[in-house]
């Protein structure tokens, strides 16, 4: 008959943490959040630690160059999707690793024969005012001109209007070559006035826009993650069926560590991928592995040579695995279990295997639980995706601004290579869904936000360091009513914006 697990299967929403002795010592200020990403042996130091302890998810929705930039200015590492050529995703690592703080590729681009109409949709899509014409309509594209807010009048022109009658064409404008420094082009700005500067090369062609609203953003961050060489530290996302030559095209951009994205790790697939990179590259290359819910699953990616191991099956908001096959656990149940076989593998080998809770995500305290209960690091996907940095279009629905979020197994991505069991290269049926999730604005300020939630439970439970807070932490299990309790109830609340009773 089937085995069966004596303990019900629990999710971070069931837990509480009950806090501990606090020192003088122990304020948000001296708290740090530093984390291993990559295995190592006991003595030593990981080849990567990160200072915080956040990675974004494969995902086409979520991952792309920008934010790959921004996450690692925060501290983190953002996994690139790979569910994509493996040309453009060698191509998207190779711009993030070359990205120099203060030049930014354009995301607003457009042809000039387009229209005025066009104009006004990019700038409902995008938000930005400050769109760049040229000959192609692509970022790189022979520069003709600028297109600003100040260029046009909607109550004035026809909406038909070609985009060539009223920019700001390349021979009025001021640019810069591909030799301008940072500083240089913030002084050229502020001597000519200007409130963005065109960064083209000898040829013509566009490179990046040097905006002054971000002259005083590109100070030093004290937790950019940084590679031997002052670039941004870069992880990239392969699959287990064409990874022979999607992974040396990474290795050669410049991709500092590597994922197998599946949706179920405890698979000869995995261990055919992670034999291939350790027969090719030793431990040159550093590759994380998964997803597992149980002692069995991280032991055998452990012992396949994974360099992080990925907790959880089903647990995303955009999963729908449990429903569709029945399949999965709690992500809270399903972490404790493994970071349990993680320790023991630990004083068994010597040999520490960092464990990534992937999924299961909802409110900033359950990131603090998913510490607690033993995760190195967390791997996140719709807190992400509501960001000014994802790669999706921001939409207004009744007043209120969207991001697109779509799973790696919904019908629109189309990511069979996740879901690979063998067998027909295809989706057979969907595993993830296709939506929308609150816009949220930039990303340093909610990681910032989020993050400053975590330091402070920390010091309720008296703990600098994560290590120390999953040696101190004390967990208990709550119940639905007890789970009300802890919410805003049996008052009337009031809306601050309006001041009106609801």
């Amino acid at each position: 008959m089937a085995y069966y697990f004596n303990d019900v299967s629990h999710t971070f929403n069931e837990y509480l943490l009950v806090p501990g002795y606090s020192s003088a010592e122990c304020i948000p200020a001296n708290v740090s959040l530093k984390t291993p990403l990559v295995k190592f042996k006991k003595g030593e130091k990981p080849a990567i630690q990160m200072n915080i302890p956040m990675t974004s998810a494969i995902m086409q929705s979520v991952s792309g160059e920008r934010l790959a930039v921004a996450l690692a200015k925060e501290g983190g590492v953002s996994f690139i999707f790979g569910s994509q050529s493996i040309e453009d995703e060698a191509a998207m690592v190779a711009r993030a690793k070359n990205f120099k703080a203060g030049f930014v590729v354009s995301d607003s681009n457009i042809r000039p024969e387009q229209t005025l109409a066009d104009i006004l949709e990019l700038k409902e899509r995008t938000g930005h005012s400050t769109v760049a014409v040229t000959a192609d309509g692509t970022a790189t594209g022979k520069l003709m001109g600028i297109v600003t807010s100040r260029d046009y009048r909607v109550s004035r022109m026809s909406l038909d209007t070609k985009v060539s009658e009223f920019m700001t064409p390349f021979s009025e404008l001021i640019c810069g070559d591909k030799n301008t420094t940072l500083k240089e082009a913030n002084n050229i700005i502020w001597d000519n006035k200007l409130n963005a500067l065109p960064i083209v090369d000898d040829n013509g062609n566009l490179l990046y826009i040097v905006f002054r609203k971000d002259y005083d953003s590109h100070k030093e961050n004290p937790n950019e993650l940084l590679d031997a060489d002052k670039r941004y530290i870069v992880g990239a996302g392969i699959n287990t069926r064409d990874y022979e030559e999607r992974i040396p095209a990474l290795v050669e951009a410049g991709a500092d560590v590597l994922c197998i994205d599946s949706s179920e790790g405890f698979s000869e697939w995995q261990k055919r991928t992670l034999q291939f990179v350790r027969e090719k590259y030793g431990d040159t290359v550093k590759i994380g592995a998964g997803n597992v819910v149980d002692k069995e699953g991280f032991l055998f990616l452990a012992e396949c040579g994974a360099d992080f191991v990925k907790v959880g099956i089903g647990g995303g908001s955009i999963c729908i695995t449990r429903e569709t096959k029945g399949i999965g656990r709690g992500q809270a149940t399903a972490l404790i279990d493994v970071c349990a076989a993680r320790d023991e593998y630990y004083e068994k080998t010597g040999i520490y295997v960092p464990v990534c809770s992937d999924g299961g995500i909802v409110h900033d305290h359950h990131m603090t639980l998913a510490l607690a209960m033993g995760a190195d690091f967390l791997m996140l996907g719709r807190y992400f995706a509501r960001f000014d940095e994802s790669p999706t279009s921001k939409i207004a629905i009744n007043g209120n601004y969207y991001k697109e979020y779509w799973g790696e197994g919904s019908n629109r991505a189309r990511n069979w290579q996740r879901y690979d069991l063998g067998g027909d290269k295809k989706l057979s049926f969907e595993e993830g869904v296709d939506s929308y999730v609150p816009y949220a604005g930039t990303l340093k300020d909610n990681v910032g936000l989020s993050l400053s939630k975590v330091r402070s439970t920390m010091c309720n439970c008296g703990a600098l360091t994560i290590p120390e807070l999953q040696k101190k932490a004390k967990l208990t299990l709550v119940s639905a009513t007890s789970i009300i309790e802890g919410g805003a109830h049996d008052v009337i609340q009031k809306d601050t914006t309006t001041n009106a009773i609801k």
